[in-house]
């Protein structure tokens, strides 16, 4: 009696285990034959155009929506993210040229702690019909105090972004996600941060500079990122050189699909420099968006 049964439950487990099996099996089938996926609509960041755009904002921003950039993403040049225009005269032009402007990276260093100024960037960010308004860097910290700091600084901001129907976002460079102390400062600030005050914007060039895997962060905090900016680079004499989207070290098909299914909204080209110019490189960038399928 002891042998049948032995057999009995060996065989069930046996069956167990192929069960088992053919669901992991299928599971990675299913994942592996998800249909592909085209980024539409795509934008960029305008701060790829800086050495063209303050000659000739409005000429240059057409130039963009007809290279098939549907999403703006501005930055403060010296007549200010909307570029010297009202923000209902620049509303009214870009929905001309069938583009929103979504966001804006601003000078929050210089804001942060004068209300007024504050309050006029998220009026016109507003008025203007953008959604996000983004700290740009903040540079690397010497001690988690000045991290601390930065973080209760960011909610404050943050909430006073939100009265006004906007979000308040921080874009990362790679020293964010370089460890002090054997910590990520970028994951401080996502700890440290709340949620409905303060939501973030992943460079996918910085955090592969940083040698951080791109796959783990956005599992562990994909719900914070809201933005992405999609930018490439090749390692030349030991340091970081961007590139045309696709000729680089950055796994696109990889990683801008993991950024979709972490529930990333909006992908943003930027480029900083150029094996020819600004406008060839976007051009480049733009037709490789059209063309994957992630």
């Amino acid at each position: 009696m002891k042998r049948r049964s032995f057999l009995k439950q060996s065989g069930l487990i046996s069956a167990g285990a192929f069960t088992l099996s053919q669901t992991g099996s299928l599971a990675a089938d299913l994942l592996t034959s998800a249909p592909a996926k085209k980024i539409n609509p795509f934008g960029v960041q305008l701060f790829s155009v800086r050495d063209v755009l303050p000659k000739d904002p409005k000429g240059v921003m057409t130039q963009l929506a007809q290279m098939g950039y549907k999403q703006f993403e501005s930055f403060s040049g010296a007549n200010g993210f909307l570029w010297g225009m009202e923000p209902k005269e620049i509303k009214s032009f870009l929905d001309g040229l069938g583009v929103k402007m979504v966001s804006t990276h601003f000078n929050y260093k210089a804001q942060a702690d004068k209300p007024d100024e504050l309050k006029k960037s998220i009026e016109m960010a507003h008025d203007a019909g953008l959604s996000y308004l983004l700290c740009p860097y903040m540079g690397p910290q010497k001690s988690w105090d000045d991290w601390k700091k930065i973080a209760e600084q960011f909610n404050t901001v943050g909430e006073e972004v939100k009265k006004a129907g906007l979000k308040f976002g921080y874009h990362n460079h790679d020293y964010s996600f370089r460890p002090l102390d054997g910590k990520l400062p970028q994951e401080y600030l996502l700890d440290n941060t709340d949620p409905k005050n303060v939501m973030f914007e992943l460079d996918l060039c910085w955090i592969d500079v940083a040698g951080v895997d791109t796959a783990s962060h956005l599992k562990k905090y994909g719900k914070r990122y809201e933005l992405c900016h999609v930018k490439d680079y090749t390692v030349k004499d030991g340091k970081p050189v961007q590139n045309d989207i696709g000729k680089g070290n950055v796994d696109f098909k990889k990683t801008l699909r993991i950024a979709m299914d972490s529930g990333i909204k909006y992908y943003l080209v930027e480029q900083e420099e150029y094996p020819q110019s600004s406008l060839a490189s976007l051009k480049n960038d733009a037709e490789y968006m059209k063309q994957l399928e992630v």
